[in-house]
């Protein structure tokens, strides 16, 4: 493991370096599903690739490293796999109307027995880059948590997923949320530096008859 202190800070720097501010020269609109129609704190959605095909199907949980619990965030390979739904909901307000660049906690509508909540979280440890898992510090022990919110923006055929860390210089910096496949043929979900986001749709989970998978 390297030193908490040096790791965070090469993390922000490199952050800080190699990508763009999220919100510059963005228009703020309400976020819409695939019918159309707005997302709502509270409702279920299914995160698909904004492209049909080779791109993959929906997120899931998996396990990663020693844990023995799945608390790591992964993309299915199976493009007919629409994953796990998510809730999204606004820190401090309810039921609140969703825009791009609204801040969000995301969270699996089900979690596993063995993880402490099914919240999304940042993991900073000795992976090659900074991937994004469920629960809390007890899921993960010996790795460091990074603490901030998701916002929506408008990317590509779709939207794309960013993070903010709280406390960062200057304020409101956000990175994008991409994909990255590990050797064990897994597809993590993370912040990426490669200016190649994860391009993401929302499915009302309520209104589609497409598989899921655990």
């Amino acid at each position: 493991m390297k030193p908490a202190l040096l790791t965070l800070s090469f993390f922000l720097f490199a952050l800080i370096t190699n990508l763009p501010l999220a919100f510059s020269s963005q228009v703020v609109e309400q976020v819409l599903d695939t019918n159309g129609k707005p997302i709502f704190p509270g409702g279920k959605y299914y995160i698909l690739p904004a492209i049909f095909g080779a791109a993959g199907g929906g997120v899931r949980l998996g396990k990663t490293g020693n844990s023995k619990c799945p608390v790591t965030v992964l993309q299915d390979y199976s493009e007919v796999i629409n994953g796990l739904p998510v809730k999204f909901s606004i820190p401090g307000i309810s039921p609140g109307i969703i825009f791009t660049g609204t801040p969000l906690d995301i969270a699996f509508e089900k979690k596993p027995n063995c993880a402490e909540s099914s919240k999304w979280l940042v993991v900073i440890d000795d992976f090659p880059r900074e991937w994004v898992g469920i629960g809390g510090f007890e899921d993960h022990p010996g790795k460091q948590i990074l603490h901030g919110t998701f916002h929506i923006q408008k990317y590509g055929f779709g939207y794309k997923l960013v993070f903010c860390p709280k406390n960062t210089a200057p304020p409101g910096l956000c990175f994008d949320i991409g994909r990255y496949n590990d050797e064990k043929g897994r597809r993590l979900i993370l912040i990426t530096d490669d200016n190649d986001p994860f391009q993401v749709v929302f499915v009302d989970a309520d209104d589609t008859g497409l598989s899921s998978v655990v």
